[in-house]
This record gives structure tokens, C-alpha cells and sequence, in this order.
């Protein structure tokens, strides 16, 4: 394809979409700034289970964490209780988690099973997290960005189809994870949609 055509059938879909979250999202650049485990301080992990991600499950970690909070020391809070006698896990939960004002954070590595506290088995799911609790917090701008590029970025490096898009309490009637607030930008196909619009654009460049 010419490059004249691509740049003709970007200008289609950019003048197309309306989301703001999708205009912050340089179409050149589609693997986002992530925080390594070692920029955060994580803790080297115990053995895992492997796995190949086929499908990408959201979740919330469930406790406020506000703008103005530290996220990595947050996350190494989490690191260390799911590590710990209360849950015995190998290492965080959470393959990538997002803080309120829209930093990634890498967790464990994706190729390797994730962790729950309910029934469903996270084999072969990518789990995503947004930091704070979306039951009471609103999801903040930065935040939902952050989401959507990880799920497209995510979603073409491992081979996974956006239409596997979902939440935590898809699989679980334990929970109300990732919260009603999160939950309701899965639940009318937002995160959906703007994942596919974003990859549509990227497989154009």
C-alpha cells in the first residue's frame, strides 16, 4: 500500500472518532511507557505456572488509591500480601497494573498464570488492573487511556482477539470487581471499541 493511501485512510478514522482517550494516543507509538518491576522495587517471584494469553480479563485491585498517593509503594504493598502467608502466590497478581494518573506498571510476566481470590482459573487470561477502588472511585481520564492503549498494545503483541475483552466478574459470581464505575466502560463496549479503533489505526502505519 502507498504510503499517500495509508496516510489517506488515517485521516478517515482519526476524523471518524470523537473519544478524546484515543486522540491522546500517538498512532506511531503503540507500545506504551511501562514502569518496570525493577523502577518499582518488586521482589524477585517464586516459580511459575506458564501459560499463553488468549483472551484479556479487567480487573480493579480493589482499595483507594488517590491521585496524590504513591502507586509503586502501593504495589509493593500488594506484591508482598499476595506473597505472603495470606495468599502464598508466586508474585503480584496482575500481569500490567494502572495507577490514577495513567502510569503502567509491569507485573508478572504475561507468559505465566495470573492469581484470584475467587473461583474463576485466570489460566490463559491477561489480567489487567486498575489501581484504586471503582466501586466508590471514579475512573479517572489518565487511567482509562492507559487502559485502552495497554489492551491494544497487549492485544497485538500476544495474539489476542479485543473481542475476548472482559472483567473479573464475567467469570466470578464472588465478585463485583473491576466495580461499577469501571465496569460500565466494558459493559457498553467502550473499551472495546476504542482498543479496535486504536489497532485499526496502527496496522495502517
Amino acid at each position: 500500500m502507498s504510503s499517500f493511501k495509508k496516510l489517506f485512510i488515517l485521516i478517515i478514522i482519526y476524523s471518524s472518532i470523537n473519544c478524546n482517550a484515543f486522540k491522546k494516543i500517538p498512532p506511531n507509538n503503540l507500545q506504551p511507557a511501562i514502569v518496570s518491576r525493577t523502577a518499582w522495587g518488586a521482589a524477585s517471584p517464586l516459580p511459575y505456572q506458564q501459560h499463553r494469553p488468549v483472551r484479556i480479563t479487567i480487573h480493579h485491585e480493589g482499595t483507594k488509591l488517590e491521585l496524590k498517593d504513591d502507586a509503586a509503594a502501593k504495589i509493593k504493598a500488594i506484591q508482598k500480601w499476595g506473597m505472603g502467608q495470606d495468599r502464598n502466590w508466586s508474585d503480584i497478581p496482575y500481569h500490567f497494573l494502572i495507577a490514577p494518573d495513567g502510569t503502567i506498571y509491569e507485573g508478572r510476566d504475561p507468559l505465566t498464570v495470573g492469581e484470584t481470590a475467587t473461583e474463576y482459573d485466570p489460566s490463559g487470561h491477561l489480567l489487567i488492573t486498575c489501581l484504586g477502588n471503582m466501586e466508590v472511585q471514579k475512573v479517572t481520564e489518565p487511567q482509562l487511556n492507559s487502559l485502552i492503549k495497554t489492551i491494544a498494545w497487549a492485544s497485538k503483541k500476544y495474539n489476542i482477539s479485543p473481542d475476548s475483552i472482559a472483567s473479573h466478574r464475567d467469570y466470578s459470581s464472588q465478585t463485583t470487581c473491576p466495580g461499577k464505575n469501571l465496569y460500565q466502560y466494558l459493559q457498553n463496549g467502550f473499551v472495546k471499541t476504542e482498543v479496535k479503533k486504536y489497532r485499526i489505526a496502527i496496522d495502517y502505519l
